[in-house]
């Protein structure tokens, strides 16, 4: 893992620890609320793995915290600054593109806003989010393909799209020019329900 990575997961194991403890739970316990392995929380708490996104979901839902809380340290401040640069890369694609965190509120109805850079042939494909999860994305430069509920959209520069997110989705960048969009994901009742199984 790069440097930046490495910090990363280590805030993120810390964490992760963190929360569990704070209820009182074992590794075993965060493991079956998760539906992740026991091995995969020890991993994630020692930060010596780079979670994908989804694991990450599952754990923040398990523990009722929201994805954002687990990228970045509890904020006393009313608000919070990113600097560009500064948001969590919480995905790499094969040839190049990333996925960064950027802003994102606090339980139980977490706003999360991502940074996407889709490299020529990247795709990022998503688990189902939790129930009544609603995805909003506006594309930025190039053209993206978007995946969802059985139907492919293609999107310019300047096209919206909003759609729900609580079943598996893609999005991709077919072309032989860099692709980025900004997404929205609106996630109801964090912690109430579990992500649904892929």
């Amino acid at each position: 893992m790069e440097k930046s990575a490495e910090n990363l997961a280590r805030a993120i194991g810390v964490r992760v620890k963190h929360e569990r403890n704070a209820r009182g739970w074992t590794l075993d316990q965060l493991a079956a609320q998760a539906q992740v392995s026991r091995r995969m929380v020890v991993n994630v708490e020692q930060g010596s793995v780079n979670p994908s996104v989804g694991t990450l979901l599952r754990l923040s839902d398990a523990l009722g915290v929201g994805l954002p809380a687990l990228v970045e340290p509890p904020v006393q401040n009313t608000a919070k600054v990113t600097r560009a640069g500064d948001g969590a890369a919480l995905w790499t694609g094969e040839h190049g593109g990333r996925g960064v965190l950027v802003a994102g509120t606090e339980p139980p109805d977490v706003v999360e806003l991502w940074e996407w850079t889709l490299a020529p042939g990247d795709r990022h494909a998503s688990e189902a989010h939790s129930s009544g999860t609603r995805e909003l994305l506006q594309v930025v430069e190039g053209t993206i393909t978007v995946e969802t509920g059985g139907e492919t959209h293609t999107l310019c520069v300047g096209d919206a799209m909003t759609f729900y997110g609580d079943h598996d989705h893609s999005y991709s960048n077919p072309n032989d020019i860099p692709a980025r969009f900004a997404l929205c994901v609106y996630e109801p009742g964090v912690g109430q329900t579990h992500r649904a199984e892929p």
